[in-house]
């Protein structure tokens, strides 16, 4: 599965270093994010869009294993047991917002990041009946995220505006030892947003100080 780290940001190889026994099973879901945010990006007809997302759709329900085999996420999903994830079809109608809406309401942010940074979060912890605190965070996290990777000076605005409107929601979490990755970049990006800071592309020394200190004290 070491071919799925070319596709996925450096920041992603951080966190899946911090999954321990799970770390394969974290790269698979990360990739199958990336391959959404790969359609959302290349498409230009909705229409399209969606019947591509849909075939992601079928992968997923395919009770009988076949379809998608060979292809590599695919594969690594089905591998580690990433498959039976909670959140993944919660994930694909996150993304399909950014595909199907030309412009992007306050709604639409909304459902993208319940969908996107929810879904990932519970597919990553591995629990269907996440705690609220946890649904937040990673609304919190997919909106910090899409901030930095839009071209819509406005977009990202208000998407930054919406993470912070919904960052309180995490005050009080509890991180159990095995969500660490989870813990870490939720503290990223929550520190980001309410500084008014969009995610970075990369990773620049002080992001990479940044991750060192949250991973061992914790902020």
């Amino acid at each position: 599965m070491s071919g799925l780290t070319q596709e996925l940001p450096p920041l992603v190889d951080v966190l899946v270093a911090h999954a321990g026994r799970g770390a394969e099973r974290h790269r698979a879901l990360w990739a199958f994010d990336a391959r959404l945010a790969h359609v959302a990006r290349t498409t230009s007809e909705p229409a399209i869009g969606q019947m591509r997302l849909a075939w992601w759709n079928d992968v997923i329900d395919d009770a009988a294993v076949r379809k998608g085999r060979g292809e590599p996420v695919v594969d690594a999903l089905r591998a580690t047991g990433a498959m039976a994830a909670p959140g993944l079809v919660a994930m694909i109608d996150g993304w399909e917002i950014l595909v199907v809406e030309p412009e992007i309401d306050v709604d639409g942010l909304r459902a993208y990041a319940a969908g996107r940074g929810g879904g990932l979060f519970r597919a990553l912890a591995d629990v269907a009946d996440a705690p609220d605190w946890l649904e937040a965070a990673g609304q919190v996290w997919a909106l910090w995220d899409m901030a930095g990777h839009v071209g819509d000076a406005a977009l990202a605005d208000a998407a930054l505006a919406l993470a912070r409107e919904i960052a309180p929601q995490m005050d009080g979490a509890r991180w159990p030892r095995g969500w660490k990755p989870l813990r870490i970049l939720a503290t990223l990006a929550r520190q980001d947003v309410l500084a008014g800071r969009r995610a970075p592309l990369g990773m620049p020394r002080s992001l990479a100080w940044r991750l060192l200190r949250i991973a061992l004290v914790g902020r």
